[in-house]
């Protein structure tokens, strides 16, 4: 067995559970990030645009491992998908040694919502997305940390990047979640 990629673009970029090698930074074309998936912890589904994430570079010995493991934590809703990846800088992780990071473009393995799966939400608008997380608490945690720290991730690792999606639905979760608050304290 080689080894492999895999991207990520939820709560992969910030909570990687599995072993791996190294980790770009990069996107991958053709998909936009949305939250119109009735899962607490993973969300995406095709588009004409293009997702940041990281994609982690998984040793020969651990494939097996961290895809059944990958396979379990995504099943509700997902599936895997071969895609281009494209990397855009240099490997996270320069301390682990010297790291030769792939300039071109590659291919690699993505989870993605199908839109024909039972917990597929379709479109709606942002407030009432916003008011599905901040009401929303699951397995892996509350809804709302999910969105804080996927925004917060995506924020450090491509700055210059604006995905007005996800910061849309932040901002509209931590308006309701201060709400939320305020109500609480009278």
């Amino acid at each position: 067995m080689t080894n492999m990629w895999v991207f990520g673009y939820g709560s992969l970029v910030w909570k990687a559970d599995f072993p791996f090698e190294s980790r770009l930074v990069g996107y991958i074309e053709g998909y936009a990030r949305r939250f119109w998936q009735y899962s607490i912890d993973h969300r995406g589904v095709p588009s004409k645009a293009q997702v940041w994430g990281v994609a982690y570079k998984i040793a020969a010995q651990d494939v097996e491992f961290v895809m059944n493991h990958l396979d379990y934590r995504e099943k509700n809703g997902y599936e895997r998908v071969e895609v281009i990846f494209n990397p855009c800088g240099q490997a996270l992780d320069p301390d682990i040694g010297a790291i030769v990071a792939p300039t071109e473009p590659f291919r690699l393995v993505v989870y993605l919502a199908n839109e024909s799966n039972e917990s597929f939400a379709g479109a709606a608008n942002i407030e009432n997305i916003a008011q599905t997380i901040v009401t929303s608490v699951g397995p892996s945690g509350p809804n709302t940390e999910y969105v804080y720290k996927l925004a917060s991730a995506m924020r450090l690792l491509a700055p210059g990047v604006q995905d007005e999606h996800l910061f849309a639905v932040e901002e509209a979760v931590r308006r309701l979640d201060m709400d939320n608050t305020n109500r609480d304290l009278l």
